[in-house]
């Protein structure tokens, strides 16, 4: 009988070590993130002021450029999406405000915040329902974004006012709540366009006796 050739012994399989990825390619890989994080945030501001805050992310995306997939990865949620949304714009708000002042004289630089004040109410209100349940369950948040808003505005009241551009009876809690009055305007097709124009009432309100200027001709 033919004895038996012996068995052979397998050899465990070696794992590759998986390469590394160069430094250049993962900084272009970073950099390609976060394009397509601003992309969907700026898309996102544009759907939702259009069509409110149930509209769809499949649509963000597919308007974006990117997969849906993608989308998920940045937002894993639709609250999510929300809440660093408002915060990106509450933050543009207060750094236009710092940007202003730089380059325009004080009763200029308020006015034109009080403008870009009328697209932050547009976001708000795309994103109300969301923002609702959000601001209610995270009051930091609120305490936060109510920070930022007041701060930016009374910055830019007291400069204009120490200017003597704007008058010196004014409080920055009054011109805040003017302004938020635009949040509860009718949804007409044109309300932003009669928002605006309301802000630029209010600001001849505030040059109109004022040490420094007489009252200048709004454009129209």
């Amino acid at each position: 009988m033919a004895a038996k050739a012996p068995a052979l012994r397998k050899t465990p399989a070696r794992k590759t070590a998986a390469k590394p990825v160069p430094p250049s390619r993962a900084r272009a890989l970073r950099a390609d993130a976060s394009r397509n994080r601003e992309k969907l945030l700026t898309v996102a501001a544009a759907v939702f002021a259009e069509h409110g805050v149930d509209a769809s992310l499949e649509e963000i995306a597919r308007r974006a450029g990117v997969g849906i997939g993608t989308l998920y990865r940045h937002f894993p949620t639709r609250e999510h999406l929300v809440e660093v949304l408002y915060r990106r714009e509450v933050e543009a708000l207060a750094a236009a405000a710092e940007d202003l002042a730089r380059r325009h004289p004080p009763d200029v630089a308020l006015a034109e915040w009080m403008q870009r004040f009328v697209g932050y109410i547009a976001a708000k209100r795309g994103m109300a329902k969301s923002l609702q349940i959000l601001l209610a369950t995270k009051s930091e948040l609120l305490a936060e974004i109510y920070g930022l808003v007041t701060q930016s505005l009374r910055r830019l009241v007291e400069a204009a006012i120490a200017d003597g551009s704007i008058r010196g009876d004014v409080d920055s809690a009054d011109i805040l709540q003017a302004l938020s009055g635009i949040y509860s305007a009718p949804a007409t097709p044109d309300w932003q366009e009669r928002s605006r124009r309301l802000v630029s009432l209010l600001m001849d309100g505030l040059r109109w006796g004022a040490p420094k200027t007489s009252l200048p001709r709004r454009k129209r």
